[in-house]
């Protein structure tokens, strides 16, 4: 490594937790900040240099323009010297809808596009289409019968009245809604002179029809209470009813509901009624009939979509190399059209061998047309080709983004820029390692060492130790989180941090093995699953160890997530009888409604778990108003304290009065925010304390009332270590707060609002939420890459946990990368053994000691290392 010249001088930086700090970082260098969780790497590496370079660029952007732009505020720092411009990729999650996918986040799909539009073979007399027709998401190019869903939805009877042997009366219709509601339309259909009290399957299919799929809305009076026969009295005496009701027929109800709602439980139950399939006339393929009748080397564009990357080169390859001949192109025409002849016969029950018809050729390929193939063919295979050697080469075109890892979707952006040939930038990445198994980071590091090759400045906010070792520089900061952080404790080359005491960083940078845990502990019996098919997995079988800690390990997209994450779950909730898990942002659209289960059985072992919990990194919250302390029901006790003191007894004060997020007890200024927001027009909004409240949230009667002399916006603004002082002897209180602490979330702040979390933090407050229930054993605990943002140091707290449940008398499962932990637990299944078609298949099973040594392991070389074998 040649010693840098050039610097980034920070002096004075004050972001979050950083005390006035003072740091110099080499430019033209790749620059690993870090440090435990909390400690304010992210703040000095975003917060503080980022934000500077961004603000300076929109400074140089016309006012009007820097209205349309989301801007970060401008950081709190003396002086950033030496600065170049900033390109940040932090590590998000994929954008709600189907709409958005690999194709659409890195452009490809449009040059696809542009290939079948300009070079594709049209059938005979199609006048030649757009880009924009080949495009589900345009009104020119979606199939008219789905919309460019690829899918339609319809409410059936057999959805709607699964058991056709109860009576309207015993709610024989599931759809229509509990409750009053419900009660509502039975008493209407009464006065309209239906039977509720015969079986569903014997009322007359006209009744049946109108009642579940009638468009009417007929007004009549409803006679709450009566019995059929007195509604007819009370209807001929033409007594005053309770109320005039509005009646609903069932299908109506339930698209309008699913349409309409807000509440994104009814979302779910609605859905359930809901039976999606393969739309007819496109066959899913979302495309109107025209633009699926052009094929290029003998597939349409929604077929060559749903390739994985790497199958894509290949057949571009020809055409990129200008070897698409005539005769090869008529080859690639005939072979299309007799596969899909074949799949006609096939589906109308004729046999697969019958001879073929004569296809129709289409015309010569013109200069042109293969010109405008040969340069749209190249781009796209090298920018495809950025991709595979990033390790994506699994994922198609066609990939939604929601299904896609925070990983994948920052690595899907990483290799954008590098096709950018930017120089003098600083890209400032947020753990790019993040979901990524030790084979696929070494693709990793040579992208980012193409982007330092190319004149480029990296700085990357890390916890991976390997990523590390091959830094030209550390910026290391802590010692500890939140307030017991915030100061840089080393700048250096990496070896240079080996002699720095307060590191936690340095004793996992320069350890040479795993530490111990113990021999492993042997299965108490087995969770068998047979059939499993999901995604890449075709019908393979697979036994979980239970009452032990289990790693599933995998390159990334071998489908050890599908396995887990998907089908385990799937199939575990439906043999207890629940229902599926709603996924995340269900019920956004249309499109998001929930796929089916996964195919396969439990053939044995259920016996012994008699619950499921899944705890993943979604977001405890999407506002402000949720935070730590109410998610973990920690507040609940902590507003019954202030309830009960003599201030609030006094004024009859009850425990709502402390929660600010009802009228009564909150600021009404700012409605419980505790800030407002200021909007500059061109300069980005500054969000003040709320002139009224000051930022306490409540307000002023709430706030006179303590407890041990703070009042409830004072202990909100504690963070869980200062808190676990203060509720010393209230043993309901310091119990979640112990829970918080020993997982390593001792630096949050009991009022950290969700949106403020990393996803590595939400997983952690789930997991110390369910650790505060009664440990009964047989339960079944799903972790998904559960060490991802963390530091070493906190992984080792986690691990602490994992055990204490599996002593228990537990089962917990993991998906995970860090090999740290893979060697310590006590069961390894390794899925495999590449990614894509080339996974899906179990590769090896058994201790940690027996993977690594399992040749066709991809996992067992990094094992055997870590083992020190």
């Amino acid at each position: 490594m040649q010693k840098p010249t050039k610097f980034v001088q920070v002096r004075g930086a004050r972001e979050h937790n950083l005390k006035n700090v003072d740091v110099d970082v080499p430019r033209d260098a790749l620059v690993v900040f870090s440090g435990i969780s909390g400690s304010g790497k992210s703040s000095l590496a975003f917060g503080t240099l980022y934000a500077e370079a961004q603000r300076r660029y929109f400074e140089s952007v016309a006012p009007y323009a820097r209205r349309l732009i989301d801007q970060v505020g401008v950081p709190a720092v003396d002086a950033i010297d030496g600065l170049p411009p900033a390109v940040a990729l932090r590590q998000q999650r994929g954008t709600p809808g189907a709409r958005s996918s690999v194709g659409s986040v890195t452009t490809l799909s449009s040059l696809l596009r542009m290939l079948y539009s300009r070079a594709g073979e049209y059938p005979p007399r199609q006048p030649m289409l757009y880009a924009e027709d080949f495009s589900p998401n345009t009104p020119q190019g979606a199939c008219p019968h789905c919309h460019g869903l690829g899918r339609i939805y319809e409410v059936t009877e057999k959805s709607m009245v699964p058991d056709d042997s109860l009576t309207l009366r015993e709610r024989a219709i599931a759809a229509w809604p509990p409750a009053w509601h419900g009660q509502n339309l039975r008493d209407i259909l009464v006065t309209l002179g239906y039977d509720v009290d015969t079986p569903w399957r014997d009322l007359p299919r006209k009744d049946r029809d109108w009642i579940l799929f009638t468009d009417e809305q007929p007004t009549v009076p409803v006679y709450a209470g009566f019995t059929p026969a007195e509604t007819r009295a009370a209807l001929r005496r033409k007594m005053e009813p309770s109320y005039q009701g509005t009646f609903t027929g069932a299908r109506k109800y339930v698209l309008h509901t699913f349409a309409t709602t807000q509440s994104a439980l009814m979302k779910k139950r609605v859905s359930r009624f809901m039976i999606g399939q393969s739309c007819p006339v496109c066959k899913g393929k979302r495309l109107k009939r025209e633009a699926l009748g052009v094929t290029f080397a003998g597939y349409d564009i929604s077929e060559i979509s749903q390739m994985p990357l790497a199958r894509l080169v290949e057949v571009l390859t020809p055409a990129a190399e200008g070897t698409l001949s005539q005769a090869a192109a008529d080859s690639a025409v005939s072979r299309a059209a007799a596969r899909k002849d074949t799949e006609r016969r096939v589906l109308a029950g004729g046999s697969a061998h019958q001879a073929a018809p004569d296809v129709r050729r289409t015309p010569n390929l013109s200069e042109e047309k293969r010109i405008a193939a040969q340069r749209i063919a190249r781009e796209t295979i090298e920018r495809v080709a950025t991709l595979v050697g990033l390790g994506l080469g699994y994922l198609s075109l066609d990939r939604s983004t929601p299904t896609l890892s925070p990983g994948e979707l920052q690595r899907l952006r990483l290799a954008t820029q590098i096709r950018s040939n930017l120089f003098g930038v600083v890209y400032v990445l947020d753990e790019p390692s993040a979901g990524l198994h030790p084979a696929d980071g070494e693709a990793l590091f040579a992208a980012l060492e193409q982007l330092r090759h190319s004149g480029n400045s990296i700085f990357v906010v890390e916890h991976d130790v390997e990523l590390m070792r091959r830094a030209d520089w550390i910026v290391d900061v802590g010692p500890d989180a939140g307030e017991r952080g915030g100061q840089v404790l080393y700048s250096g080359p990496p070896q240079g941090l080996r002699s720095v005491e307060a590191s936690h960083t340095a004793r996992y940078l320069f350890a040479e093995v795993a530490p111990g845990r113990g021999a492993p502990k042997a299965p108490l019996g087995w969770l068998r699953l047979e059939g499993v098919t999901r995604n890449n997995l075709h019908r393979i079988d697979v036994d979980i160890p239970l009452g032990v800690l289990t790693a599933v390990t995998g390159v990334s997209g071998s489908g050890k997530s599908s396995l887990v994450s998907q089908a385990l779950v799937d199939l575990v909730t439906a043999h207890l009888g629940h229902e599926m898990p709603l996924p995340e942002d269900e019920g956004e659209a249309l499109d998001a409604t929930p796929l089916g289960p996964s195919a396969g059985r439990i053939a044995s072992g259920m016996e012994a778990i008699s619950r499921l919990v899944r705890v993943d990194q979604k977001p405890i919250g999407r506002t402000p108003r949720s935070n730590l302390a109410t998610y973990t029901g920690l507040f609940d006790q902590v507003r019954k304290l202030f309830a009960s003191t003599k201030a609030a007894r006094a004024r009859r004060l009850d425990a709502g009065r402390f929660s600010f997020n009802v009228p009564k007890g909150r600021c009404e200024t700012c409605e419980g925010e505790g800030f407002v927001s200021v909007e500059l027009l061109f300069m980005p909004s500054v969000y003040a304390p709320c002139p009224t409240c000051h930022g306490a949230r409540y307000n002023e009667q709430t706030l006179r009332v303590t407890w041990r002399d703070r009042n409830i916006a004072e202990v909100l603004a504690m963070t869980v270590d200062e808190a676990l002082n203060f509720f010393e002897g209230e043993l309901n209180v310091q119990r979640s707060l112990k829970l918080l602490q020993d997982i390593g979330l001792g630096y949050l702040r009991l009022g950290q609002p969700a949106t403020e979390l990393s996803g590595g933090e939400a997983q952690r407050i789930k997991l110390a939420t369910e650790l505060q229930r009664a440990q009964h054993g047989s339960t079944l605990y799903v972790l998904d890459e559960p060490t991802t943002g963390l530091h070493p140091a906190d992984v080792d707290k986690l691990m602490v946990q994992l055990d204490g449940l599996v002593a228990a008398g537990n089962t917990v499962v993991v998906v995970e990368h860090e090999m740290r932990v893979v060697a310590i637990c006590d069961w390894v299944i390794d899925v495999g053994p590449g990614a894509g078609s080339d996974g899906g298949r179990i590769v090896a099973s058994g201790t940690p000691a027996d993977v690594s040594n399992v040749k066709a392991s991809r996992t067992a070389e990094y094992l055997r290392a870590m083992l020190g074998r």
